[in-house]
């Protein structure tokens, strides 16, 4: 319906003009008589007319945006979670039931639709009424409520001190919302003024606006509510907590009828309508919007990392008090990398493998990222998302930094290994060279080579007798010591490199220590930095905390060709007016030769399909096992080329606290290692998911030049041919190819009769 614009409050001509102002200063009269405020109010307010107030007042005021709720999505539009302090979802007039719009009218304003944003009328009735009873009547229209709850919505939004609230205003405060209400009706329609306050107006709790009324007390959108739902909304408009219906139904009851007979005298229904309405119950079917992570269920964790990352991000304003304002009431639509099929697998199989309330309170997580994009595709663990302390719950999520709500990484195991075979291979060497495997002791004067260090080498500070699980034999190829995680053959050859040519791949590839660190004044960092060559036991995982994001993002760029693309979660992130903000695009770099990383594929291949998928997962398949001491952090990360996912099992707290001879899930387990939960873990995942993307060649590895024949027996002595030279090659008794990195036995070597190992375990 079109705004009724009376010529006699039609500010826009000189006689209006006029007219408003003695209209309004006669209402002012009336205020002072003692109406709705007393005359004490004006002494306060320094003023001793209307006319000064009137003149003191802008013409209008500026309307603040109205608070929104976030919406978290994932990849596909589904909603992750919302955000928000007032729980509001608005919606057009023509997306309100028509019976709505009646019953607030009759209640509220019953007319509306006549004055233009004062009523004289009503002002009169109201203060007849307060001068011969001992209640006091309200004469606010619609307009004028509607411009309170802007004036309340823009202090809450700038921090202002004064008052409008009903019951604690004085003289000025009622001037200047007649002003503006008059304003207001010239500024818009009827119509647009009344679906303003409805999505405006507070219903209950933190329910604004009717959609989310709608939704809270009988789990329908406001479209659909019908003639005795929406009286009992309109009722409880005046004071929502006392005409709450599911706190006080009876009261609420008759508050809606009192709605009812309004609207029946105001001829907006029939008496049949009316009847039959008054004669129905309440029937409220409650529904609640629970606001935060903690209702994204399954993606609960992925969820904080979200929102942290936005209230970290400056692109979302200057300080963090103004991003967690914009996510909580900036009606921000976020849409994100999230496979939510492939996270609920992750969430069903990170539960499975270690319940979350078992007594061992072992932590699992699996965290997939897309190779080519660095597009988070899951991430999820088997502790619950809840601010509640139990065991089965947990806001640190297990995949991320501290930073990002993380629980700062864990020990990598052997799944640093690949890092050295990048440096042998980048130094010009090959899978097929063999490396002496039979020094088992580095005394404190060996010098390890370190060119990005002081004097270009490093020392242990102490004899380092790393031992191996098992016994091996003392000469091996590179891809031998790789495939069966040898700890002295991946030391043997960090021997024989520059430690920081492994260390720049590590850093490349997003892979960093996430320990707690001393700074010069002694205070405790514990911002990620670049694993130090200074300590040779990382080559093996004996130093640092790494965690199973940066794991999945660094593997899936030997998926990516030697590509790295940075993780990301964020795709785009739009406010409520359509405010485009930036968010990190795809950043990928060629970081590792092609053909480098075709080589190692070769062996990780073998790894992932013969010693852990064992035809469960489709292939093609690559990946590494990892277990740190007392298997407290335990690892397989494994890729196709769609997909990369790391799973970890281990402590997520007491981490010094053995996790061999453990009873997880009723069962009791001895010697524990990636084997036991782990490699499991990632495969009872991968075989549901990984079909779902792409799995393609990860290249062909190099095979080791096969021996020249021996020469034939000459048949002339003036052939021009003399005696081939013997190459390196030849004398090194190379493999046929580094596919066959496990020659002819298919069993792991007999156990090592040295005991238990002083370093980080091979798996």
């Amino acid at each position: 319906m079109a705004a009724k614009k009376s010529p006699f409050f039609d500010t826009a001509t000189t006689l209006g003009k006029i007219v408003a102002f003695l209209g309004i200063s006669a209402l002012c009269g009336v205020l002072a008589a003692g109406m709705l405020i007393p005359v004490a109010a004006m002494a306060k307010s320094g003023m001793t007319t209307g006319n000064n107030i009137l003149n003191a007042l802008p013409a209008s005021f500026d309307k603040l945006p109205i608070p929104q709720p976030s919406t978290v999505l994932d990849s596909k539009g589904k909603v992750i979670a919302t955000f928000y302090e007032q729980n509001r979802d608005p919606v057009k007039l023509e997306d309100i039931s028509p019976y709505m719009r009646k019953a607030i009218v009759s209640v509220e304003d019953e007319r509306f639709y006549e004055h233009s944003g004062v009523d004289p009328r009503g002002i009169a009735r109201a203060a007849m009424s307060n001068i011969t009873s001992t209640s006091r009547q309200g004469a606010s229209t619609l307009t004028q409520q509607y411009v309170n709850n802007l004036l309340i919505n823009n202090q809450e939004l700038t921090g202002s001190e004064d008052s409008t609230v009903p019951g604690n205003k004085d003289y000025a405060d009622k001037i200047r919302e007649i002003r503006y209400s008059v304003a207001i009706e010239n500024e818009m329609t009827k119509d647009e003024i009344l679906e303003g306050y409805l999505n405006l107006v507070l219903f209950s709790g933190r329910e604004y606006g009717v959609q989310a009324a709608a939704q809270r007390f009988y789990s329908v959108d406001a479209k659909d509510l019908n003639l005795q739902q929406s009286a009992m909304l309109a009722g409880m408009v005046q004071l929502p907590n006392v005409y709450n219906p599911l706190t006080n139904p009876e009261r609420s009851k008759d508050r809606r009828d009192k709605v009812l007979g309004n609207m029946l005298r105001a001829g907006a229904i029939t008496r049949e309508e009316y009847d039959e309405a008054v004669a129905s119950d309440l029937e409220t079917d409650p529904s609640v919007a629970q606001s935060g992570c903690i209702a994204a269920g399954d993606s609960g964790h992925f969820c904080d990392y979200v929102s942290r990352l936005i209230t970290s991000d400056e692109a979302f304003g200057k300080t963090k008090e103004d991003r967690t304002n914009l996510l909580y009431r900036g009606g921000l639509t976020i849409k994100t990398t999230l496979d939510s099929s492939a996270q609920k697998v992750a969430a069903k199989e990170a539960r499975k493998m270690v319940d979350p309330s078992d007594d061992s309170n072992l932590g699992t997580a699996i965290v997939s990222v897309e190779p080519g994009t660095g597009n988070i595709l899951a991430m999820a663990q088997n502790k619950y998302y809840n601010p509640e302390v139990s065991d089965e719950n947990s806001e640190f999520n297990f995949s991320v930094s501290r930073a990002l709500g993380g629980s700062g990484g864990f020990q990598g195991g052997s799944t640093l290994k690949p890092y050295t075979t990048l440096a042998w291979l980048h130094e010009g060497h090959n899978m097929w060279d063999k490396v002496d495997t039979s020094l088992r002791a580095y005394s404190t004067s060996y010098n390890w080579k370190a060119s990005c260090l002081p004097g270009g080498s490093t020392r242990v500070g102490s004899p380092w007798t790393p031992q191996n699980a098992v016994k091996y034999p003392n000469s091996m190829t590179v891809a031998d010591g790789l495939y069966w995680s040898v700890n002295s053959a991946t030391i043997r050859e960090a021997s024989q490199v520059d430690l920081c040519t492994i260390t720049d791949y590590l850093t490349k590839l997003g892979v960093l220590n996430h320990e707690p660190y001393k700074n010069e004044d002694g205070e405790t960092v514990y911002e990620p930095r670049p694993i130090s060559p200074q300590y040779p036991s990382f080559v093996i995982g004996g130093s640092g905390q790494i965690t199973p994001l940066s794991q999945a993002a660094a593997f899936a760029a030997f998926a990516n060709k030697g590509k790295y693309c940075e993780p990301r979660a964020l795709t785009s992130v739009t406010d409520a007016d359509g405010t485009e903000y930036k968010v990190k695009g795809e950043s990928c770099e060629q970081v590792i030769d092609e053909q480098i990383v075709a080589d190692m594929n070769g062996t990780l291949q073998k790894i992932a399909t013969q010693r852990v998928s064992k035809g469960r997962v489709p292939g093609p398949i690559a990946g590494k096992t990892g277990t740190n001491n007392k298997a407290t952090s335990t690892w397989f990360v494994g890729y196709t080329t769609g997909m990369s996912t790391a799973a970890w099992v281990g402590r997520h707290k007491d981490q010094g606290l053995d996790v061999r001879n453990t009873t997880v899930n009723g069962q009791r387990y001895g010697w524990v290692d990636s084997a036991t939960f782990a490699a499991p873990l990632w495969t009872n995942y991968m075989s549901q998911v990984a079909g779902n993307y792409e799995r393609e060649s990860f290249g062909n590895a190099r095979s080791a030049p096969k021996p020249k024949p021996s020469p034939k027996p000459q048949e002339s002595d003036d052939s021009d041919d003399s005696s081939p030279s013997s190459s390196p090659s030849a004398s090194a008794n190379p493999q046929e190819s580094d596919n066959d990195s496990g020659g002819n036995s298919s069993e792991r070597p007999e156990a090592d009769q040295q005991g238990s190992p002083s370093d980080e375990d091979e798996d």
